[in-house]
């Protein structure tokens, strides 16, 4: 069965974890016996190029990928601009589509599948016309989520609306994503739910009865704060500290929103004493290392499809503090299993979720945590779940 991926988002030169969320499902979905994957990517390149597009080829692995980079100002005119960087994302595309037919010997994939809305799901859309096969959505983007929705476009909502419907199937990452996509008209005849995927290899509890010190809180996410609310976090931090001598506050990811953050904290006196301490951008391992530290993850997030953060940290053992928000509190039931949940913006819940975690008055199994993430997320569980879901495409079951 051979599998066309087209991403919107995925790790590339200029950054190794965008969209490293979209990799891990088709590495899961490549591992499945009987799957030929092969991805064609394209984005605006972050630096200066020789010529109008630059392309990187991995042909290593059991992915082949074919990473294409094109101009971000071709002329430097803004409006001629946008529509020459369009027909330089349509030029990589079909450069890529090109040499994965020659590396499959000149035959078409069974599966043309789409990472997240919306240029990729049109080419998907015409390529299936065109090659008389099925076509498989996937969505992440919390841009689909109430409030954010009010402002797509009446032109986006529409052209949505089509490729969903017109897909064989759509698939998120949690029920409240497509409750939500369906609230906007986008419909597709087969809807699937299937986790992001977690390395339990790498996320795993600490092999000592106390993995770290008991007033050791761990916030990681992109430094968006419109969306993850990490002021907030901060704010909750420096009423905490009198109350919690010796609270530390561990902060990793970048972001547009880093400097703005940095100078916040200092504002609030929380760099000058050690409270809050930047650990900037982290590979996995070096994440999964701190949380095995901490007491517990905290998010505060106005909108999360999945979290997948907070699933890395249940597989390390550890509770997790976070926002009722988007597709969160379906993977914290049974209510207060895996950790605590407020509402959004509700600074003093949080502080009161924290401070009970922090006191040990609520406790939590290490063990059940573990075993719940490798159900959920594991990269097994989630290549079958996909397998099975082309096989419905291609049998007409969907």
């Amino acid at each position: 069965m051979r599998i066309l991926h087209l991403p919107k988002w995925y790790p590339h030169r200029y950054d190794d974890q965008d969209g490293d969320f979209v990799a891990r499902h088709i590495a899961a979905i490549a591992r499945q016996p009987g799957i030929a994957s092969a991805v064609v990517f394209a984005a605006v390149a972050r630096g200066p190029l020789p010529a109008l597009i630059a392309e990187d080829h991995d042909l290593r692995g059991p992915v082949p990928t074919w990473r294409y980079y094109y101009r971000a100002r071709p002329t430097g005119l803004a409006p001629l601009d946008k529509l020459l960087k369009l027909g330089l994302w349509l030029w990589c595309q079909r450069r890529g589509l090109r040499a994965v037919r020659r590396h499959w010997a000149g035959q078409r994939p069974h599966v043309v599948h789409a990472h997240v809305l919306l240029r990729t799901g049109l080419l998907a859309w015409a390529l299936g016309a065109a090659w008389r096969v099925p076509y498989l959505l996937t969505e992440h983007w919390t841009l689909y989520l109430p409030p954010r929705a009010a402002g797509i476009p009446a032109w986006r909502r529409g052209l949505t609306r089509a490729v969903v419907r017109r897909a064989g199937a759509l698939h998120t990452v949690s029920r409240a994503l497509a409750d939500a996509l369906a609230r906007l008209g986008a419909r597709a005849p087969r809807t699937a739910v299937i986790a992001n995927v977690v390395d339990i290899n790498i996320f795993y509890p600490s092999l000592t009865a106390d993995p770290g010190p008991a007033r050791r809180l761990l916030h990681v996410a992109a430094f968006h704060d419109d969306i993850k609310n990490l002021a907030g976090v901060l704010r909750v931090v420096a009423g905490l500290r009198a109350t919690w001598p010796g609270l530390r506050l561990r902060v990793a990811g970048y972001g547009p929103d880093e400097t703005k953050l940095r100078a916040y904290a200092t504002g609030l006196g929380l760099l000058a004493d050690g409270t809050v301490q930047w650990l900037g951008k982290l590979p996995h391992v070096a994440v999964a290392d701190e949380m095995r530290q901490a007491t517990a993850l905290v998010s505060f997030s106005r909108a999360e499809t999945f979290g997948v953060v907070l699933l890395e940290a249940r597989a390390s053992g550890r509770p997790v503090v976070a926002t009722r928000v988007g597709g969160v509190p379906e993977l914290f039931e049974p209510a207060g299993a895996f950790g605590l949940l407020v509402a959004a913006d509700d600074e003093a819940a949080l502080a009161a979720a924290l401070a009970a975690v922090l006191g040990g008055t609520i406790a939590f199994d290490p063990a059940r945590l573990r075993a719940d993430a490798a159900v959920r997320c594991g990269p097994a569980a989630v290549g079958v779940a996909f397998g099975q879901l082309y096989q419905q495409l291609l049998s007409g079951e969907v």
